[in-house]
């Protein structure tokens, strides 16, 4: 009874919003996005329940803010998902509805795990960290085009209608990941 079906992605559209619902520093790992402690191994197939304790190391009202926004974005430093290559702490973002991953660097695996999953993992500067506030509502507006053509995304902040760009270098088997919600 607690082995649950794994999450699938959700295919990619033209434009994607949402608001930002958490932001970190350097050097999260894998172990602050899910734990994996003695308490939740015995739930590791059992992704719903994973994600009531995604990030409760860094912030312990991050699952409430993603259940009660449908979702959104993660902010994050450099080195992004280092540590361990535990596919869980992409399958449980991608659970909770969070569409993209911004940060300065990701870390190799847990960007590949991303993709595979279906999340965005996209490359800001210091400049784009700074950009994005606690709780402002946020729009990828050429997010299709920019997977299928190669492009950096323009994100614009709903509030201020301030725009950057982000990077998403993706090789062709990549993008079609991306465009159809992961590799499942």
């Amino acid at each position: 009874p607690n082995i649950k079906p794994v999450p699938k992605g959700e295919k990619l559209t033209e434009h994607v919003s949402g608001k930002m619902v958490l932001k970190v520093g350097d050097n999260i790992s894998t172990d602050h996005i899910v734990p994996s402690d003695s308490k939740l191994l015995p739930y590791r197939s059992n992704v719903p329940h994973l994600a009531k304790f995604s990030f409760c190391k860094v912030d312990d009202q991050f699952y409430n803010r993603a259940v009660e926004n449908g979702g959104g974005f993660i902010v994050g430093g450099d080195n992004y998902g280092q540590g361990s290559s535990r596919e869980h702490a992409a399958l449980v973002p991608n659970y909770l509805k969070i569409k993209a991953i911004f940060a300065l660097s990701f870390a190799r695996i847990h960007r590949s795990n991303l993709i595979n999953n279906g999340s965005l993992p996209l490359v800001i500067d210091k400049q784009g960290y700074d950009f994005f506030n606690d709780q402002d509502e946020y729009v990828l507006l050429n997010v299709k085009d920019a997977v299928e053509n190669g492009k950096d995304v323009v994100v614009e902040n709903k509030k201020t209608h301030q725009t950057i760009v982000a990077q998403l270098k993706l090789s062709p088997r990549e993008k079609v990941m991306i465009l159809q919600g992961g590799l499942l």
